[in-house]
Parts: structure tokens; C-alpha cells; sequence
């Protein structure tokens, strides 16, 4: 997975975009009961689209901060967003979301191409790219929607434009979201996109591990669609959004699903 190229700031601008005007259209179509009441997240509805609403707002404030060369924008920053969103009413987190989200793609979209190429901020552990940081909005984002989204749309997924910029990233999340003990080592093979990667829960870290070789030792395979990988380890795939054609050999499902219980 790591030498695969990196996706591009088009790509990632164009993914987020149509993740946006899916996030518009599910929302539009919600009544206030629906709004403050439960999404797929422990949150309800109101709450998610208050967290991307605050969120594109900390995401406007590292974009300006990179453009300008200054400082990346931290807690002190952050705490009043979350205060200030916290306080709204649902109605009204539901309709700020949407008018901030669109907002943030319209300040990425007003930068030049010399700013754009430029751009560079160290933030959340290391320097990034504007791609990077554009790329950071857009897993949240789909992941979120797919909250919103799945609540009327039992069979919703993570829309495939999303999935092939975000599936690599999953390597990088194991030792965040994962907890251990709960599975050995599980070789884990994808596709649409295809994707090979060993899950080693033996640790005290939980490690996905890309393209092993193809005598690593595993005690369990599990093969399934790249949408579903990503979702397993933000912790959204439990038993009624499975697809039928993941197939587990060696490893209880189960189990897989408590090392990643969502983030």
C-alpha cells in the first residue's frame, strides 16, 4: 500500500464535493424528529452534523493558517468551535453544517494554484499537504454521512470514489483504532479496489501490515469488499450492515469487530 501513489488534491476535492451534496441531500430530506433523533453513530443525527459543521470550521482555520505560513490553529482554537456548535439547537446544527461544510469548499476552491502547490502546514503529528489535509476532511466526512445515510438507507455504503482515495489509509489507523487480544494474526484481502494487508492483534499494539508476503503466517482470512474493510475498522460493520459476500475463514467475525470498535 505505501508505495502506491498518493492521491492527488483534485481527487480528494472532487470526493469530498460529492460527499458534501450526498450529505446535503440526505439532510434536506429529514424532518426535526428525524434530525434529533438517532443516527448510526452514538450520537444522534443533530450531533453529527454539528461535529462536521465544527469540524469544517477547524478545517477552514488550517487551511487559512497554511496558506499564510503561520502556525498551525490548536486546542485553544478548537475549544470555543465545539462550545459555540455545542449550544445550537438541532434545527439549527443540522442547517449551519451544510452552510459551513459548503463554505470550506468554497475558501479550497478560491486558493491559486501557487498557493495550492506551496502549501504546507505541520499539524496532528507531521507536516502535511494541502492534499493530505483535504484528504484528512474527506475521511471524516464520508465516514459521517454514512451515519446520516444509512439511518433511511439500511443498504447504504461508503460511496467507491471515497473508498479508493481512503482504503490505504486504514494501515496508518490500526494502532489508533484498534484494540488487541481480541484476535491473532488475520490475512485480509479486498476488492474493488484489491488490497492485501495482515491484521496482528497479538501485541500490545493492534498493526495492519500492507501487502504481506505470501507466506506470512496468519491463523484466520477474511476476504471482503474495500468498502467493507474501511467500515470494519471505523467500527460500522456490524452484523445487519454486512455484506453477504464477506467471507471469514479462521477468525470469528466477532471478534474482528470488538479489535475495532469505532472511531
Amino acid at each position: 500500500m505505501s508505495d502506491r501513489p498518493t492521491p492527488s488534491l483534485d481527487q480528494v476535492t472532487a470526493s469530498l464535493t460529492l460527499s458534501h451534496e450526498r450529505l446535503v441531500a440526505a439532510v434536506e430530506s429529514l424532518s426535526d424528529d428525524e434530525v434529533a433523533g438517532p443516527s448510526y453513530h452514538s450520537w444522534t443525527i443533530a450531533q453529527v452534523l454539528s461535529h462536521l459543521g465544527s469540524g469544517a470550521e477547524i478545517f477552514t482555520l488550517i487551511l487559512e493558517a497554511g496558506a499564510a505560513g503561520k502556525p498551525a490553529p490548536g486546542a485553544d482554537d478548537f475549544h470555543p468551535v465545539w462550545d459555540r456548535w455545542n449550544a445550537m439547537s438541532p434545527s439549527d446544527q443540522a442547517r449551519n453544517a451544510l452552510e459551513t461544510d459548503a463554505r470550506f469548499l468554497q475558501r479550497l476552491g478560491e486558493l491559486t494554484l501557487p498557493q495550492r502547490d506551496a502549501w504546507r502546514l505541520d499539524f496532528f503529528g507531521g507536516e502535511k499537504t494541502l492534499a493530505e489535509m483535504v484528504g484528512m476532511r474527506l475521511a471524516e466526512h464520508a465516514m459521517h454521512t454514512w451515519d446520516v445515510v444509512v439511518v433511511r438507507e439500511p443498504e447504504a455504503t461508503v460511496p467507491a470514489d471515497a473508498v479508493a482515495l481512503l482504503v490505504d489509509n486504514v494501515v496508518g489507523l490500526g494502532g489508533f483504532a484498534g484494540k488487541p487480544a481480541h484476535v491473532s494474526t488475520v490475512r485480509v484481502t479486498t476488492e474493488r479496489p484489491e488490497r492485501s494487508l495482515l491484521i496482528d492483534g497479538t501485541g500490545d499494539q493492534v498493526t495492519l501490515t500492507p501487502d504481506p508476503a505470501d507466506d506470512a503466517d496468519s491463523e484466520g482470512v477474511v476476504r471482503l469488499p474495500a468498502e467493507a474493510l474501511l467500515r470494519l475498522v471505523y467500527g460500522r460493520l456490524d452484523p445487519d450492515h454486512t455484506p453477504s459476500t464477506v467471507v471469514a475463514e479462521g477468525v470469528d467475525l466477532d471478534a474482528l469487530r470488538r479489535t475495532f470498535p469505532g472511531v
